[in-house]
């Protein structure tokens, strides 16, 4: 049975836009809805186009409508080209309630946590079931040698954007008893998850979903002008949302110090974070076709 799915979503970084993609026509995934943060007309536009171009139609929201910023990176242009601006169909947070309410989906979040947030501030008793988060940095005391990226040896805490984004709501979410299950896909694991030619290549050689094959359109463009890859962040969370053995995972406590995030070893907190990645189960899952 495919796995109900809210996505919150960017669109500073391009691969946000390749998850959705890949979400909305994998046969392991039921995408119920997009929440856009901030939620310019211009990225509400691009969501909606992406979404079109795969015949899915889904409720997108926005975290400030009509917001009067230019949250969306020369890439999306170079390679959508110019994309009608949009209206949401609702404030991010309605949406969340909504959805939350009627079903035990899965909450991705890809972004600063300002919408799922908010649906905590105005309903305090909301219920999610399980929530994914591409964010959080587990260190030496949670990471065995063997599993650490050269950048981070050394490291307890580090900065991330999503959670540095909006930190008193990423603390509302690790702390509230209403989240059933927290799963979090670390910067120190996302960080060695790259596209590169040899990615290319390999998607090259298999059958695709359409979100996949515009994923792999998508990074031609993208490979033409950096050559050494995109990090792929947000598509490994999307794959742990749908097959968790795509990384191994340690029980822990998060905790922020000075405004960086880290976790320490725990029992009972319901919140898990990844220590490694298998890199073929990553691909595996993100192009499975049935």
């Amino acid at each position: 049975m495919a796995i109900p799915i809210v996505f919150d979503m960017e669109t500073g970084d391009p691969d946000d836009v390749f998850t959705l993609c890949a979400l909305a026509t994998h046969p392991w995934a039921h995408l119920v809805a997009v929440t856009v943060m901030p939620g310019s007309y211009e990225q509400v536009g691009i969501v909606k186009h992406l979404l079109g171009r795969l015949g899915v139609s889904v409720p997108v929201g926005a975290y400030r409508p009509g917001a009067d910023v230019k949250p969306v990176s020369g890439f999306h242009r170079r390679w959508l080209g110019k994309v009608p601006a949009h209206e949401p169909d609702a404030e991010a947070w309605q949406l969340l309630r909504d959805d939350f309410a009627s079903a035990d989906a899965t909450l991705l979040t890809g972004a600063p946590l300002k919408n799922p947030g908010t649906l905590l501030e105005r309903e305090p008793n909301v219920r999610i079931a399980r929530w994914v988060a591409q964010g959080g940095f587990a260190g030496d005391c949670v990471v065995a040698p063997e599993h650490r990226l050269p950048k981070f040896e050394g490291r307890e805490t580090c900065g991330t954007y999503n959670f540095n984004g909006a930190p008193d709501a990423a603390l509302k979410l690790l702390e509230s008893p209403h989240v059933g299950e927290r799963v979090l896909v670390s910067k120190n694991v996302c960080h060695g998850v790259v596209y590169d030619g040899a990615m290319h290549a390999a998607l090259s050689a298999r059958r695709l979903t359409p979100g996949m094959a515009l994923v792999r359109a998508g990074m031609e463009v993208y490979l033409a002008k950096r050559r050494a890859g995109k990090a792929f962040h947000d598509p490994l969370a999307a794959a742990v949302a749908l097959d968790e053995s795509v990384c191994m995972f340690r029980e822990v406590e998060v905790y922020r110090e000075r405004g960086a995030w880290g976790a320490r070893p725990a029992a009972g907190t319901r919140t898990r974070i990844s220590v490694s990645v298998d890199q073929t189960r990553f691909l595996d899952v993100l192009t499975a076709t049935g």
